[in-house]
């Protein structure tokens, strides 16, 4: 089947999500950016490199950008695609076409082609899981504070501990790392992992 017969395809056949990938398509197209279809999804490009791509699932849908490690992110609507996995992409879920914000979504497509204009790159090598001994300061000054969270963490298994490190260590801001530390809080006193509800 030819790229346009499969893209045609994506986007008529039957599916909860029809009309959202419908309306994110639109809103890419707006862009200039080149549609094709690649890794059975509507991929878009400039001068051959990939940008982002659209996609539908059982419980949700979204965009991925493939340098999105290097995005801002102003408004933290970005997670890594395959954690432990992907080093670059990023991945933007919806889960009701309501949740589609036009100007936010073009905000973030004309940031991810500025990046590739300007050629930018992004460091292939996979960083070094942090140990425990990596524990970021503001994490560790909690512990200091609250024996509660400390003991719930040291409770947990490691991978589940170097995934909360990772977590603070990847925002750029400390008012982000603030941020993410009052959302773990109540996780690791559950006893729960940061991407428990993914797997």
């Amino acid at each position: 089947m030819e790229k346009f017969e499969k893209l045609k395809v994506f986007f008529s056949e039957e599916h909860k999500f029809k009309n959202p990938v419908g309306r994110l398509r639109d809103i890419v197209l707006k862009t200039g950016l080149h549609e094709t279809f690649k890794w059975n999804f509507p991929t878009y490009t400039l001068n051959k490199k990939n940008v982002i791509a659209i996609g539908k699932f059982k419980n949700h849908f979204g965009i991925w950008f493939f340098k999105g490690s290097l995005l801002s992110d102003s408004d933290q609507v970005l997670e890594n695609a395959q954690e432990g996995k992907t080093i670059a992409m990023r991945h933007w879920k919806f889960y009701k076409e309501s949740e589609i914000d036009e100007k936010r979504v073009s905000k973030y497509i004309t940031e991810a082609i500025e990046i590739q204009k300007k050629g930018i790159e992004f460091n292939t090598t996979k960083k070094k899981k942090p140990t425990k001994s990596d524990i970021p300061a503001i994490l560790a000054k909690t512990f200091q504070t609250n024996l509660g969270v400390k003991q719930a963490f040291e409770g947990l298994t490691p991978y589940k501990q170097e995934e909360y490190i990772q977590y603070i260590i990847e925002a750029k801001q400390e008012k982000t790392k603030i941020s993410r530390l009052s959302k773990i809080i109540p996780m690791i006193l559950d006893g729960k992992g940061l991407h428990d509800k993914y797997r």
